[in-house]
């Protein structure tokens, strides 16, 4: 059996823009139900859902049932001792992709790559559980530092000022923007439509692929998600499972009950 390779990574290495779609729910049997749906890559949530390793673990597998889509998590923290613990736990769970929060600097991202390979590259701990089939995947250990992608979150002043340094990091593969908290540093608290945090989106994605990397963010509604499109992210969310039900169920309940519209949400 031969490591799989990483079809996310190798699309944006190819320039394809990738469309994909939040996971929220925590729950495997939803996930299948968006499995199915035909996004390029769906991102389970580790930092703002209830997941933990078997719920991850359960959805990357029915996920796997997909092929033509790929598995993502973000993890809780990705910074220090613990960072790097959880950073080996989920590529342990076959985990190829992982996006990581609140990076501030290119010596967190650099950090952050070590995490993601093994020895001499990294410090990974030698093992690979799940990742390598339990050792079916005899060269795993020797081929994984290849297949393994990193997206660094920029969410801060501090981000944005280092953005240039921490898109330029060997072994970070793209540079996700997190527009939420971004518009609260930005002093624009929930409203990450606000002119100047779209202004700094926008420099951000040109400085991004400028240094030859991938931009990414996540976009609640069509126009926002097309927007970010045009003018140059290459890898979108362009929902969110739990907002889809919310806004579905809100509306429903309106047509029977005269209940207001749901407001958008303005989180991650």
């Amino acid at each position: 059996m031969q490591t799989p390779t990483n079809s996310f990574k190798q699309a944006l290495a190819e320039g394809r823009t990738q469309i994909g779609l939040w996971l929220g729910l925590a729950d495997h049997y939803a996930t299948e139900i968006c499995a199915g749906a035909g996004f390029d890559w769906l991102l389970i949530d580790g930092e703002h859902s209830p997941n933990d390793l078997r719920s991850i673990i359960q959805q990357a597998q029915v996920i796997a049932g997909y092929p033509a889509t790929h598995a993502i998590s973000r993890v809780p923290v990705g910074q220090g001792e613990v960072g790097a613990t959880l950073i080996k736990q989920y590529l342990d769970l076959g985990l190829q992709t992982l996006l990581v929060p609140m990076v501030d600097t290119a010596e967190q991202a650099a950090a952050l790559v070590q995490a993601m390979r093994y020895p001499p590259q990294g410090i990974r701990g030698m093992g690979g559980a799940r990742a390598s089939r339990w050792g079916r995947y005899p060269d795993y250990s020797k081929e994984a530092n290849a297949q393994v992608c990193l997206l660094v979150q920029a969410e801060s002043r501090a981000a944005i000022d280092n953005l240039d340094a921490i898109a330029a990091t060997e072994g970070v593969d793209g540079v996700f923007i997190g527009p939420a908290d971004l518009s609260a540093a930005l002093g624009h608290v929930g409203n990450p439509g606000h002119a100047q945090v779209q202004a700094v989106i926008e420099n951000a994605f040109r400085r991004i692929r400028a240094a030859g990397k991938s931009a990414g963010i996540l976009a609640t509604d069509e126009a926002a998600a097309r927007r970010y499109l045009d003018q140059g992210a290459n890898f979108v969310a362009v929902g969110l499972d739990t907002q889809l039900l919310m806004r579905a169920t809100s509306a429903l309940a309106a047509q029977f009950k005269g209940a207001a519209e749901p407001r958008k949400s303005t989180t991650y």
